[in-house]
């Protein structure tokens, strides 16, 4: 449990941010390809030596990135009440407090910076941003903005309050220009900085900070947390037996097209000192064998040899096929993503309906992204104002449309839902994916040319409300033809 003493805090966290590191350093080797390879029996390794290479299917990876490109924050909302909000607000007008915190994500470099994030959460189960001042970097920035940071699990570690399930303290490591163990503690009310000496954390009272913020400016980003394991899951846990089963079977194809895959010779007669290098010196057992070459005690003069027919690999790549397609179920991947295709290739309708579960799971994970990226932007803001804006409550991350409509889907989506009257101009555009910035200019854009042109504009409109056009040429004759045509078209 959290001491509420701070200087035992600090010790606390730091020795469970170190009880988790190899649990996150394995999940990153199964990332990288560099895992170890399992299941195979210690005296055949030792037989084969450095002869022997791993044959990595990297899986991890492939679930992991897959999941990345449909997780992309491109903007914030605010959605506004009907009745005005309960407590303080800043003086940023209603429009452009969306435009003020998308501002601040663009000016800490996190359009890049959450790729990375999101990503160590993928692998990790969580990753972290935190809010504080820019210090020596505010002189020369000129701004005084505050500074978000996105920090890697092996590197922070938070405790939540078991009552509130708020952040309660989290503390970050490094090692400064002296090569001495350092730490943050961050409080809900102060951060305090420590080094290590003499096996014991001291504070340095000097570099204290109290900004009386009344939350932790550390902010989880959690993968699929649960309420008695809220450190997160990686998201190819499931997969790794899997990738380590068939990094096996692969290997042995690899082994298998080296001893058998070619036609195997034989010879009866002779002895295993018979067999030496172009020097003279005796092969060991591994080398006589990758030789392709199999022999046996006999009396000189009873000398045979012949070959024996090469083998079918075929059940190995049949094992492999059904550990993909495990794999693929596990991390609810579509078919063809694993390159497993029919003679007769899906219509797009069938690609986007094998991508449903996937998309599905994508939107899940935008939810609890999106609370920690909503929680980050509030701190900001506050540290920026120093007013909790009682808006920001109501402030939505959007994120891109995870599924695959191609494009003039999207269009063909989001003009009939507009000439419907069902959403404005402006949500349209945020529906086809354009940024904030360039909507704005599309909006200026329009001012423009509706001043030019004010029928023209009363025209969009009226098409954009779902309401018939006007006349514009005034009573016509169409309804009068109607009736000399006996209301027939």
């Amino acid at each position: 449990m959290l001491p509420s003493d701070p200087d035992k805090a600090v010790g606390y966290l730091y020795q469970e941010l170190v009880r988790d590191e190899p649990r996150l350093k394995l999940n990153d080797l199964y990332y990288e390809g560099q895992q170890p390879l399992q299941f195979m029996a210690p005296m055949l390794q030792d037989e084969l030596g450095d002869r022997i290479t791993e044959l990595v299917l990297n899986w991890p990876r492939l679930g992991t990135r897959s999941y990345l490109y449909r997780l992309r924050l491109i903007g914030f909302r605010y959605a506004r009440p009907r009745r005005a909000p309960v407590g303080p607000v800043t003086s940023v007008p209603d429009d452009d407090l969306d435009d003020e915190i998308w501002g601040g994500w663009i000016d800490n470099g996190l359009v890049a910076g959450s790729r990375q994030g999101i990503i160590e959460g993928l692998i990790n189960g969580r990753w972290y941003t935190i809010i504080g001042g820019r210090g020596d970097d505010e002189d020369s920035d000129g701004e005084g903005l505050p500074l978000i940071t996105v920090e890697h699990p092996t590197q922070v570690y938070s405790e939540a309050d078991p009552r509130t399930r708020q952040t309660a303290a989290a503390v970050k490591r490094w090692i400064d220009d002296y090569e001495t163990q350092a730490a943050t503690l961050y409080l809900p009310d102060e951060t305090r900085h420590y080094r290590m000496t003499s096996g014991e954390w001291r504070e340095l009272p000097e570099e204290r900070d109290e900004h009386g913020f009344g939350v932790v400016p550390v902010v989880k980003w959690p993968n699929e947390d649960r309420l008695l394991r809220p450190g997160g899951t990686s998201e190819f846990r499931d997969v790794i037996p899997l990738a380590d089963a068939a990094n096996k079977m692969a290997t042995d194809m690899m082994i298998s097209g080296e001893f058998h895959a070619m036609p195997r010779r034989w010879v009866f007669g002779m002895k295993e000192d018979d067999f030496v290098n172009e020097v003279g010196e005796a092969l060991s057992t591994w080398q006589s064998i990758a030789g392709r070459l199999w022999a046996t005690d006999k009396k000189p003069d009873e000398v045979a040899a012949g070959q024996f027919p090469e083998a079918d690999l075929s059940n190995f790549h049949n094992t492999i096929k059904l550990l993909a397609q495990l794999a693929g179920q596990m991390l609810d991947l579509p078919p063809h993503y694993m390159s497993f295709n029919t003679d007769n290739p899906a219509s797009a309708d069938g690609i986007r309906a094998s991508d449903s579960r996937m998309v599905a799971r994508a939107e899940d994970k935008q939810v609890a992204l999106g609370e920690a990226a909503k929680l980050t932007m509030r701190i900001w803001h506050r540290s920026l104002t120093g007013i909790w804006d009682a808006r920001l409550r109501r402030l939505e991350p959007v994120w891109r449309d995870p599924a695959t409509p191609t494009v003039a889907q999207a269009a063909d989506a989001a003009v009939k839902l507009y000439q419907a009257g069902i959403v404005p101009l402006r949500q349209t555009r945020i529906k086809l994916g354009f940024q904030p910035a360039e909507i704005d200019q599309m909006e200026a854009e329009d001012a423009k040319a509706a001043a030019a042109d004010p029928l023209a504009d009363i025209a969009r409109q009226q098409a954009g409300s779902g309401a018939d056009q006007p006349d514009l040429d005034g009573p016509g004759t169409d309804d009068e033809e109607d009736d000399d045509s006996g209301g027939q078209a």
